[in-house]
């Protein structure tokens, strides 16, 4: 037999088909790990969420069923008497009234100020804005009770003691709402600033014209996060107010609670009253909250 009549392997069998299975396990492992995922998120809402909902249908209970025993999560006989408790035991109108004002009025300065910060130490190269924004950062390290005593000494001697502007100036410059703007103009190619400077903008109309709108879903976070911390304060505008008339939502939950009995009832229903405006105000800007397209304008 000749070397050419040697069959090959070709020839000695059918051809295997490829497998293929490899593609579906790979397929089959990214399934399995977003339905990993989406299942953990689903773990982590409940826990979360379990003690909100508690606290929410609490309040619908009258006061004889919230100790009773055994506990229920669903109230048997839901009822709104301790709604109308808290807003009639207390001046609850003036309250969001004042509580409003300070924490739009914080929140536009906030925003605002934070924005001219985040610019200038991102876009700015100077080592002393460098030392400052170090000296920001410095001011979270430090615990707000910390500050307490100083802050109120400065603002008595400025004659803001029991006033609204004394809540509120303390308030404006906040570390956080620095960095968050530092942190996103970063981000901002230069290349769109001095292609702007090229075109003779000045440098305010540059901030104004181009950063600021940029910077939209970075305000609304700040935005959101800043009116959440001012209606939730309770420290500050306690040891600032003394006048019953310019009290704020916090304040008049407190005054609810007596010195020896606590009506839980009255108090619920004037702590769910209270978030109200915290959810509205979410719901209104959380859809507003999304990426930004920093490249808008550049061209490849």
């Amino acid at each position: 037999m000749t070397t050419t009549e040697i069959p090959r392997p070709a020839d000695a069998g059918p051809v295997r088909k490829v497998s293929r299975k490899r593609p579906r396990r790979a397929a089959t492992g990214g399934l399995r790990q977003a339905v990993s995922a989406t299942t953990l998120l689903w773990i982590m809402a409940c826990l979360y969420g379990f003690p909100v909902l508690w606290f929410v249908l609490s309040s619908l209970k009258p006061a004889s069923d919230l100790f009773s025993y055994p506990l229920t999560l669903v109230p048997h006989n839901p009822t709104l008497t301790g709604f109308k408790a808290a807003w009639d035991s207390a001046n609850f109108s003036q309250y969001f009234i004042n509580t409003a004002l300070v924490c739009v009025i914080t929140t536009i300065l906030t925003v605002g100020v934070s924005c001219c910060t985040g610019y200038a130490l991102a876009k700015y190269d100077n080592r002393w804005l460098k030392a400052f924004f170090i000296c920001i950062l410095a001011t979270t390290m430090l615990p707000g009770e910390v500050m307490l005593a100083p802050e109120f000494l400065v603002v008595r001697n400025l004659g803001l003691y029991n006033s609204f502007a004394g809540i509120i100036l303390p308030a404006v410059l906040t570390a956080t709402g620095c960095f968050m703007f530092r942190q996103f103009f970063l981000t901002v190619p230069d290349e769109l600033v001095e292609a702007a400077r090229i075109d003779g903008a000045k440098e305010l109309s540059i901030f104004l014209r181009i950063m600021v709108p940029l910077s939209r879903p970075i305000m609304l976070t700040l935005a959101i996060l800043s009116f959440q911390w001012r209606w939730n304060d309770y420290i500050w505008p306690l040891l600032m107010l003394n006048d019953p008339n310019k009290f704020t939502v916090q304040i008049g939950i407190q005054s609810i609670v007596g010195a020896q009995n606590i009506n839980w009832s009255v108090l619920l229903g004037a702590s769910v009253i209270s978030m109200i405006p915290l959810i509205a105000v979410f719901l209104v800007f959380q859809r507003y909250v999304m990426g930004a397209d920093i490249n808008a304008g550049l061209k490849d």
